[in-house]
Formats: structure tokens, sequence, C-alpha cells
């Protein structure tokens, strides 16, 4: 009889490759037989390492196999040779990492991870013998494959051996594998273990060391590499500053999604809503910003002090922003010609800030118009000095103005009037100008004409310079040639027209009210000619992003531009935003990803989390179109969310916006419906009392699906149901709730079945505690009727089942249960079901004679109870007999109810 490494040693040595696989499949049994002897365990791990010399790869990687537990059993059991893993076990782990054969490596590699993980090397091990050994594999000349491989490995190593080792050993070799110019492979990997790095090595070593490299990695030759920037970029603005991540980051985000690669695009519009969800302050609650509500707050009280403060927020608009916008065009692939026109109009839109400023002055103040105005009365001045007239004097006028025709429909139904004067309120009744009057607005005109027309020439100059080296995208070359026709005919005569518009604002200017011309804009936007309509938008457009001139509303008959302006907010890069809100393009879907709306709609909460509650318009629109979007999963994702953004937004704004959704997807597929009903509660508990009650008339409807056969849904309802209890007064549960669960109560699923009958205890119980406990007395004169006296032994079986429950639940106080339950329970002794007998014996012995009420005091329901069991105890099958007479304690109640349910299935 061989001794166990006796045995190892005959079977190491044989020739036959399936004996050594065997030997090194049985290492670990074999140094637990020896585990008693500190010697014959070294000798087993000294035939480990010769068994690791092995010229079979099936071999090397068997062993490779048993080494994790080996070490493990090693550490638990043989404290006192700590030095054996180190010694024996951990260079052989080392030296398979730069193995020949694919297999092998592959298993140390695993292996290693599992070591680490299970921190089972010392640290000291890890500095001088494992992270020196991946340094080396990772140098110029070492092999491609065994060279991405380390990489990965160093990567996958860094969370496990903390940031010192990170940042001194694996940090440096890191960076230069970043830039390897031979191996795109290498240069993927770091790609994309790059976030997990960063949050590693924290902030200042992400942003010192590390962005420089994600910056180079971001632009790569290889499609591949930037695409696995884009899947990490979530995990690398975690690990940077606020104002990196919105000065830097914002900007490189954008080239991704402007990438020429299809997939690029896809990755980073998967990655977009996680990206935007880092620019939530943590040090506020995410859902308001107090400043926010003073500035909006001052713009409802004050038109002219709205104007002023837009015009500041020009001057201190992010210039990265901007710069961003500029190159949005790059990823819209659209057909149509609608959408190109749309997207100039968003070209339009991002112009630089400092060009906005110079802009502003010419048509802001006319010295010459000023001048004779003055010369004609002191009280008399021209709309064009409006700008720089103190708040104070507007303030005094728009205090006689009401709030309620401040804001009036008449603004928001009809295009803006080209000219507005403010000081027709001081003019005669008759309403007539003077010669001298006019002649000095004709003037005046014109030259506020020419200043437009030099500012919008200029500007146009500029985004065509930028798009022209993207001529190569059609989209791109249809936008140049729209705004190239907006430059030929800002170059046109513009003293053509001067006369016509100025007639023209006579005109519309005599039928407005004083009060209208408080809000009415001041900037020129008709006085350009232009040579159609198409580019009188884009014009239109771009003078008003100059002057800010939006959102004195977010009254949803705004034109498309005003609705635009609407969504500009400062929290997150507008750009950004403005991406996330193109998911639900539909060109999107055809040029980026078919699922992109999916993925929209997944990372929608988070999004509104980060912008606030008060930045909620920007999304409004989104959300709503993807709440009618033909795919059905993207409606099952919102379905699912919809209770987590009803937090965020808050009552009011769930009452005006999610509520109708929800209602509409209570009327949607099952699939969609689950969403909603898994999350019934959690929702409806964040509507005020009278929403809440609206719905009680639909609970009903859920027991109605698609298909009969998903019991799954009906399961769910009577979860929620169960929770919805609390919500509800006494006599909503009983006309409204009672009817449902009675019909689950009866489901032909008895998995649905049981968790009805848990819903009729906590009913039974909540109705009881109501002041007016009539309502709990008739719910059980209903189940006796319904289910005790049930022609059909199933029917029966629930009573006895419901009673069960609501004994265990202490639902009832028991003299309460003895009075209206437990006669008619008794009853069903004499049942002629087996079934019904059996679970009646069962409930009686096991759950009814355990309760304090039938042990200590002698009453007439106790003997009723007892004689019932002698009763069944004499019963004719054997199975009553049996759950009559055996102690409660010799058996497990659970399993018998189970084992009866699924009998009765």
């Amino acid at each position: 009889m061989l001794t166990p490494l006796g045995r190892l040693d005959k079977y190491a040595a044989s020739e036959n490759i399936f004996n050594r696989q065997m030997v090194a499949r049985s290492l670990l049994d074999t140094l637990k037989e020896v585990s008693d002897d500190e010697r014959d365990c070294i000798a087993v791990l000294e035939r480990v390492s010769r068994l690791a010399d092995d010229s079979e790869p099936t071999v090397r990687a068997e062993l490779m196999e048993q080494v994790p537990h080996i070490a493990m059993f090693c550490q638990e059991n043989r404290p006192s040779i700590p030095y054996a893993f180190s010694k024996y076990l951990l260079p052989i782990v080392v030296r398979y990492l730069a193995d020949q054969n694919n297999q092998v490596r592959k298993t140390s590699q695993a292996a290693l991870l599992v070591l680490l993980e299970q921190e089972l090397i010392e640290r000291y091990d890890v500095e001088t013998k494992v992270c020196p050994v991946l340094i080396e594999l990772t140098a110029p000349d070492s092999n491609d494959d065994v060279k991405t491989e380390a990489v990965a490995i160093m990567c996958k190593m860094a969370s496990m051996v903390g940031k010192d080792i990170t940042e001194r050993l694996i940090l440096p070799r890191f960076c230069e594998m970043c830039c390897d110019c031979r191996m795109f492979h290498v240069r993927k990997v770091c790609a994309a273990n790059f976030g997990d790095i960063c949050s590693v090595v924290g902030r200042q070593a992400t942003e010192e060391m590390l962005l420089p490299r994600f910056f180079q990695l971001c632009s790569d030759n290889v499609w591949g590499v930037r695409k696995a920037c884009a899947e990490c970029f979530m995990a690398v603005s975690c690990a940077t500053s606020q104002e990196v991540r919105r000065t830097k980051l914002s900007t490189l985000f954008i080239n991704l999604i402007s990438d020429p690669s299809r997939w690029v695009r896809q990755a980073a519009f998967q990655s977009l809503g996680p990206f935007i969800s880092t620019f939530a302050n943590p040090s506020s609650s995410g859902q308001f910003f107090k400043e926010e509500e003073c500035r909006n707050s001052e713009d409802q009280n004050f038109a002219e002090e709205h104007s002023s403060e837009r015009t500041v927020e020009s001057e201190d608009a992010p210039t990265h922003d901007v710069q961003s916008q500029t190159e949005l065009p790059l990823d819209d692939d659209v057909s149509d010609s609608s959408e190109t026109l749309e997207n100039s109009k968003e070209e339009c839109n991002s112009m630089s800030v400092h060009s906005q400023a110079e802009a502003m002055l010419p048509c802001s103040w006319s010295p010459k118009s000023s001048e004779e105005t003055a010369d004609e009365s002191e009280q008399h001045f021209d709309h064009t000095s409006a700008a720089v007239v103190p708040a104070p004097a507007l303030r005094s006028k728009a205090n006689s103005v009401s709030e309620q025709e401040l804001y009036n429909s008449f603004h928001f139904w009809r295009t803006p009037l080209p000219k507005i004067d403010m000081d027709l309120e001081l003019q005669e009744p008759t309403g007539i100008l003077d010669s001298e009057t006019q002649e000095g607005k004709q003037e005046d005109v014109a030259s506020a004409s020419s200043n437009i027309s030099m500012a919008t020439r200029k500007e146009l100059e500029e985004m065509i310079e930028n798009l022209e080296p993207h001529m190569d995208d059609p989209d791109v070359k249809a936008q140049v040639e729209v705004l190239s026709a907006a430059l030929r005919a800002s170059s046109l005569e513009p003293q053509e027209e001067v006369a016509a518009s100025v007639g023209k604002s006579v005109d519309c200017l005599s039928e407005m009210t004083v009060k209208d011309q408080l809000n009415c804009k001041i900037i020129q936007d008709n006085t350009v000619p232009l040579i159609n309509d198409a580019v009188e938008d884009i014009v239109d457009s771009t003078l008003r992003y100059i002057h800010h001139d939006s959102d004195l509303s977010t009254n949803s008959s705004f034109s498309p531009d005003e609705e635009k302006k609407s969504k500009i907010q400062d929290i997150v890069p507008q750009a950004l935003l403005d991406q996330y809100l193109s998911m639900t393009d539909p060109s999107r879907a055809q040029t980026v990803d078919t699922e992109i709306a999916k993925h929209c709609a997944y990372s929608l909460p988070g999004v509104a989390l980060t912008l606030g509650r008060q930045n909620w318009h920007c999304l409004k629109d989104t959300y709503e179109t993807l709440a009618s979007d033909m795919q059905w999963k993207v409606r099952r994702t919102l379905a699912f969310s919809i209770h987590e953004l009803a937090v965020i937004l808050g009552d009011q704004l769930t009452a005006g916006d999610l509520v109708p959704v929800f209602n509409g997807f209570l009327k949607d597929l099952d699939e969609v419906r689950i969403g909603v009903l898994k999350h019934l509660h959690d929702f409806l508990k964040l509507l005020h009392l009278d929403k809440r009650r609206e719905y009680l008339y639909q609970l009903q409807e859920f027991l109605v699906t698609d298909n009969s056969r998903n019991w799954r849904f009906r399961a769910e309802l009577a979860e929620q149901l169960i929770l919805l209890l609390d919500l509800y007064s006494a006599r909503d549960i009983y006309d409204y709730l009672r009817p449902v669960a009675l019909n689950l109560c009866a489901d032909k699923v008895s998995s649905v079945r049981w968790i009805s009958y848990k819903l009729v205890s906590e009913m039974v119980k909540k109705l009881y505690n109501d002041p007016t406990p009539t309502f709990a007395i008739d719910l059980m004169n209903e189940l006796v009727e319904r289910f005790c006296r049930c022609l059909k032994w199933s029917g029966r079986q629930t009573f006895v089942f419901i009673c069960q429950t609501i004994i265990e639940d202490d639902s009832l106080p028991m003299d309460q249960f003895a009075e209206y339950l437990l006669p008619h329970l008794l009853h069903l002794a004499s049942d002629r079901v087996p079934n019904v007998r059996v679970l009646l014996a069962k409930t009686l012995r096991q759950t009814l004679l355990e309760k304090e009420y039938f042990l200590m005091c002698v009453n007439s329901h106790q003997e009723a109870v007892e004689q019932t069991i002698v009763a069944l105890q004499m019963d004719n099958d054997n199975d009553v007999k049996y759950f009559a007479s055996i102690h409660p304690a010799s058996t497990k109640i659970a399993d018998d109810a189970m084992s009866t349910a699924s009998s009765t299935y």
C-alpha cells in the first residue's frame, strides 16, 4: 500500500499525460492527508515545484488551476509555515505569466488575480516579485501577446494593491503603454481600463499624469481605442475636479460624439447620460438650486431686469461650451432638408462670446439717432438707446402695469415685431409723427440695419470658415450652403427696405398698447433683407442668441427658437445637454444606434437629478417623446424608473408632467405595465390623496393581461396591493381593493394564491384596526360565503389557508377569530375531500393550538377545537390521522404547507 507521497511520486514520473494531470488535480487532497506532518507538507510543495517544469501544457494549466486552492489551504491550516506560498507557489504563478502556451498564461493570470483578491500575497511579495515581472513583460522588446496581457493584469490588479503601489510601480509604465506607437492592442487595453486606474490613483495624479494620455487616446487613429475611451469616460470624469470636467472633458467628449466612426459615436452616446450625471453638485440636495430660484423670481417680477441679466449672462457664458457647440454638426447624420436647416440654426447659435459682445454694441446704442431724438424733445428717445436706460426708470413704468398683462398671450402666438419705440406712450393721441421724427427714425433704422448686417456677415463668415475642414460630411456641406446663402443675403443693400420697415413698424406699433411694448424685444431682427424665409430664420436665430432675448416664459406656444432657448441651463455644458436631447431624433437611430433611444431613457433619471427640478423644462419634451416611442423597450425602461423620477421632480411636477405618462403606461403592453406595477406603491404615495384615489378604479384592470399565463404579473399585483393598504382608507380598501384580492385568492396558480392569502390577512388587520370595524366583519362574512361554502373543494381549502394566515399574522384577536371564523373552520372537519381535512388538521394542530388564547384559558371554543381534533384523529384517511396526531415540533409547518399547496396546483 503506497503512502500519499509515494503515490504522488509514482504518478508524477509516469509517461502518461493523464496520470500527471491526475497528480496535479489531486495535490490538494494529498496535502490534506499529510497536513498533520509539517515535513510531509513541505515535501508535497517541493514536488509541486518539480511538476511545474512539466513539458506538457495541459499539465501545467491543470497545476495552475489548483494553486489558489492550495494557497488557501496553506493559509488556513498551516499558519506555522507562512513562507510556504511565497517560496514554492508564487514563483510558479509569476513564471507562468510569460509561458509560451496561451492556456497556461490565461490560467496563471486568473490565479494571480484570485490570489490578490483573497489577499493571499504579502505586500512585500507584490512589490518585489509580482510587479517587477509585469514591468519586464511590458518592455518594448517583449512579445506582443504577452505585453498586452501583462498590461491588462496591471490594470486589473491596481484596485487590489492600493494607491501607493499603483502610483510608484504601475502608473509610470501604464503611461508609457498609453503611447505605444507600435501596438494598438496595448493602447486599447489601456483605454479600456483607464477609468479603473484613475479611480485608484486619485484626482491629483489623474489630472497631472493621466489626462494628457487620455486626450491622446481619445484622438487615436484606431477607432477601437477611441471607442474604449468613450466607454470609460464616466469613470475618468469621476476622478477629476468639476473645473476640469467642465473645461476639458466636456469638449473632449463632444469630439467623441462627433467621431467619424459609427461605433465610437454609439459608445459615446451610451456614455453621455452617465457622463452628464458626474456634473451633479454633491453639496446640494440634487433637486433644488436656491441661486437659480432667486434669479428666476427676479425675472418674473421685472421684465426689464430680465433683459439686463441676459446681457450679463451672455458676457459670462463659458467659452468652452461655445467652442464645443461648433463641433456638433460633425455628428449630425440628418438627411432631410428641414433637419439640416435646424442644424444650421444650432450652428448659428454657437458663435464666439467675444463676437456677441462686439455685435451688441452697434444695435444697442446709436449716438446719431439719440442726438437727433434729443433735439426733438427731451422726453422722446429712440428705441435703440433702450439698452442703456437705467433699471429704475423702466421699473417705474412697469409698476403701472399688472403682472398678468405683462405676460399676456399676445407675445407668444405672433411673430415678434421688427421695431418697437419705447416712447410711443409719450406721443400725441393722434399717433401722427412729424416729418423730423420720421426722418430721424429712417436714419436710425438704416444705421442699425447696417450694423446688424456687418455683425451678421462677420459671424457667418467665421462659422463657414470653421465648417470648411469638414466638407466631406454631406450634412456639413449642406449647412455650409445654407450659411453661404445667408451671407450673400446679408451683403445686399439694406437701404432698399428701410422705408418699408419703418412704415410697417409704425402700423404695427399703432395697434399695440403701452403694456405690450414693455415686454417686446428691443432688437431689430427684421431690418436685414433676406432671400427667403429659411435664411431669415437662421439670421433671426443668430441675432436672438447674441442678445439672449429668451425665456419670458416656458409657454408651449413659443416659437421653435424660443423653445430651444428655454432649454439653456448652467449646470451641465449646454453642448452636452443638446446632444443628449438629440438622442430622441429618429435620424440618430439610423446613423448611430437603433437602441439609442433606450439608452437615453435609461439614463434620464440621472440627468434629471443632475439638472435639478428647476431645469426639468429642459428634459420635459424629451421625456414625452420617449414615453411615446414606438419601441416598447424604451417605454418599458421609463416605466421602471418613473417612480424615481417622481421623487426627483416633487409632487407638483409629478402631477403635471408624469401622471399623464403614467396613465399611458397603465394601458400599454404587459411588458411596459409590469414596470409601472412593480413600483405602483412607490409612485402613488407621492401623489396627493385626491389624485391617488383616481387609480382605485383602475386596479381591476391589472387582472387582465395580454397572456393569461403571465401569472407573475398577478403575483406582483398582490405584492403591491399589500403595500397600498397603507395609502387608502378602510372604505376605499373595502370598496376597491377587496374585490381584486378575492379574485387573486381564486387564481389558478398556487404562487399567486399564496401571496393573496397574505394580502387578505393584512386587509383584515387593517379593516379591524379602523375606528369602524364593520368593514372587517363584512369581509369575514364574505370569506365564509365565497370560500367556506364554495361548491369546489379548492375554494374550501382556500378558506382554510386564509384562516391559517390570519392566525399566524395575528391579524385578529383570537376571541374575534373564534367568534367570526372558527365555527365555519371547524365545520370543514366533515368535508368529503381529504385534502381539505388534511389542511384543517395541520392548521388546528400546528397553528391554532399554539396560540395563548387556546393554551392558557378554558373556554367553549377550546373544547370545540379539541373535539374536532379527536374526530380528525379517527378519520378514515391516513394523512388526516397523521397531521391531527403529531406534535407541532416534530414537523416543519412550511414544508407541510407547501406540500399541500403543490398537490392543489
